[in-house]
This record gives C-alpha cells, sequence and structure tokens, in this order.
C-alpha cells in the first residue's frame, strides 16, 4: 500500500474498555474523522475477541475505515479485517506478508531499532511502528525512540512511519515534522472528555502539516 493511503490519526482501542463501551467510543472516533483504528486485546477470550472484532469490522466499514488486528493474523482473516499489527515476537513478517497479499496492510513494531526497521521495511511491511516516542502509560518501561528516527526512515524507506507512545495533541507536532506518517493514540483519545473532538483535532494536525 502507499505510504500516501496510510497517514493521519491511528486509534488503538483500549483493553479496559467493554464491548459495548469500546464499540460506543470507536463510533465517536470514527465520527470525528478517525479512519484507522487497531483492534487490541491480550487478554479476552478467543469468542469474546472475535466477536468484538466482527463488530469493528461492520462499523469501520460504514465509516469507510480501516481495521487492524494487534498481532492476530488468524483473527484477522476470521473477520476480514484490512490487515495486521505484529509485534517483534508476534511472527515472521516475511510469511505475514505472503499470506496477506499486496492488498491488506502489514504493520511492525520497530521501537527504536533502525535495524530492525530496515528489516521490516525489506520483508515488505507497509508501516513501520518507532515508540515509545514519549513516556508511555500504557507500556511504561518501554524504551524512548527518538525523533529523528522519522526523518532518517522517511528519505531511506519506502514504508510509512508510525509513531506510538505518550502521544498528545500538545507533544504530537514535532513528530509529524520529523516525517511520522501515523500517530497511534489510545489514552489521549479514548480518555479524552470529548472523543469525537479530539479526533477531529488530530485529524487536522495532518491537513496543517506538509505531507
Amino acid at each position: 500500500m502507499a505510504r500516501n493511503k496510510l497517514r493521519g490519526l491511528y486509534a488503538i482501542t483500549p483493553e479496559a474498555a467493554d464491548g459495548a463501551r469500546l464499540l460506543a467510543d470507536v463510533e465517536t472516533a470514527l465520527a470525528g474523522g478517525c479512519r484507522i483504528v487497531q483492534y487490541r486485546d491480550k487478554h479476552s477470550a478467543m469468542p469474546e475477541r472475535a466477536a468484538r472484532a466482527r463488530a469493528l469490522r461492520e462499523l469501520t466499514h460504514r465509516f469507510g475505515a480501516t481495521l487492524l488486528i494487534n498481532d492476530d493474523l488468524a483473527l484477522a482473516f476470521l473477520v476480514k479485517a484490512n490487515g495486521v499489527h505484529l509485534g517483534a515476537d508476534d511472527g515472521n513478517l516475511i510469511a505475514a506478508r505472503a499470506m496477506l497479499g499486496p492488498e491488506r496492510i502489514l504493520g511492525a513494531s520497530c521501537y527504536a531499532d533502525f535495524a530492525t526497521a530496515q528489516a521490516a521495511a525489506a520483508a515488505g511491511v507497509d508501516y513501520i511502528a518507532f515508540g515509545a516516542v514519549y513516556p508511555s502509560p500504557t507500556k511504561p518501561k518501554a524504551p524512548t525512540a527518538a525523533v529523528d528516527l522519522f526523518s532518517k526512515a522517511k528519505t531511506t524507506l519506502t514504508a510509512a512511519t508510525c509513531a506510538i507512545g505518550g502521544i498528545t495533541l500538545d507533544n504530537a507536532p514535532p513528530l509529524l515534522t520529523a516525517g511520522a506518517d501515523l500517530l497511534a493514540v489510545i489514552t489521549d483519545l479514548f480518555g479524552a472528555p470529548d472523543i469525537a473532538a479530539r479526533a477531529a483535532a488530530y485529524q487536522r494536525l495532518f491537513e496543517e502539516a506538509t505531507p
């Protein structure tokens, strides 16, 4: 997938939300303009995860948005999601690319390691995620990824870049200036008093930034 197709707010679902709250909050984010959602759930039983993923697929389809599944190729195929995001220990990227084919999206966590990003790009991922870019309440022990990783990737790699970890509206602009194509946000989006307004504010950051 072309880099310019992967740009904007990337909403990652909070694991603490129950099913009804999860769907309501994601729908509100989509109403605010978010067009990329990742379903992340490492604790629920498979039947529950499948039911939620199917509901999210129907919801994102209604908004013309993209749904990615975190760390689970089988679930992504089961619910006909648009793609999958894999961490370092979640599977072989080359094999995943072959299974997904050219139309579905494959993303990979590269943490703070540019060599890992180069290998992921060579494996054919559509985007590489660097983070935590700021201290993260979700992953407080994650290593810090330098902002210049994004400018380096933009000039040397064809894959899009995603920033994750502790991102807020206030600290996001330097990441876009450095070349980040996607801003992955959990807490600052789903913990906002007005999720739709927060999503719209993130989208405006991209509209105001130079691609």
